[in-house]
């Protein structure tokens, strides 16, 4: 009995270090095809032994969870991704010019532009330029240097000398974690002095990201929360973050 249940915890944590570190007992239950009550049960053993957090409907793991490479990401909660992605790109016009960052979620706001008309995007990403570039009279511009192998972005002295000539209407981006304490986080550095350089050369800041994101831990704040000038996401965040983001001056928009 306790093997089994050790290999139940064992593909708990698995489940939950693909999910990004957070998920709902449901979905974790469904994941396992075990009922609702295993996943509980097993969740309680867990925490017991310091290794995860029970969350009101779900649980995420104590430890630092790495992102995995832009493909790996762009197949989680897609339905959730491709609904922000619909509801940011109803808040960019045609004509408008704009940052779009290496985030799984904005790609999947690319693909959400495509028929919008004489944008001009300023980006850092492969995946996104690929999307943009040569359709309805959009101007595409790349910021250079070594593209990374795990998500196509191009970073670093270049990239942040490239994207100092442009100020934009808005700036789009994507985030690891969003808590209250902090606001807007990273796992990666480069990624956030990035994200730093198109918040403070664009009108507007959009940041995109998916209910998960809620309460979950990364090491990089990005910087002042109050730069955000709107949080799309999918699901109602949690009390605490609703307050912050009245402090911040940062409008909520859930995605329909």
């Amino acid at each position: 009995m306790e093997t089994a249940a050790t290999h139940r915890q064992g593909e708990i944590l698995a489940a939950l270090r693909r999910a990004g570190g957070s998920a709902r007992i449901q979905a974790l239950a469904t994941a396992l095809a075990v009922t609702d009550e295993t996943v509980r049960r097993n969740i309680r053993r867990l925490e017991a032994e310091g290794l995860v957090e029970k969350l009101h409907g779900g649980a995420r793991l104590t430890e630092p969870v790495a992102e995995g490479d832009l493909q790996s990401r762009v197949r989680e909660q897609p339905e959730a991704k491709r609904r922000i992605a619909d509801c940011v790109a109803g808040l960019i016009p045609d004509g408008a010019s704009l940052f779009l960052d290496v985030g799984s979620t904005t790609a999947f706001i690319a693909d959400a532009l495509r028929d919008h008309r004489t944008l001009t995007v300023v980006t850092n990403s492969v995946t996104v330029a690929a999307k943009l570039a040569t359709r309805n009279g959009n101007r595409v511009f790349f910021a250079g240097g070594e593209l990374r192998a795990h998500d196509g972005g191009s970073f670093g002295v270049d990239a942040l000398q490239f994207i100092a000539n442009f100020q934009t209407d808005f700036a789009v981006m994507s985030a690891t974690a969003i808590n209250a304490e902090q606001g807007f986080l990273l796992f990666d550095l480069e990624e956030a002095r990035f994200a730093r350089a198109i918040m403070a050369q664009a009108r507007s800041t959009i940041v995109a990201a998916d209910s998960r994101k809620f309460g979950r831990s990364a090491p990089i704040v990005v910087g002042d929360p109050a730069r955000v000038s709107v949080l799309v996401t999918d699901d109602s965040p949690p009390t605490a973050v609703i307050e912050a983001a009245k402090h911040w001056g940062t409008r909520i928009k859930l995605a329909p």
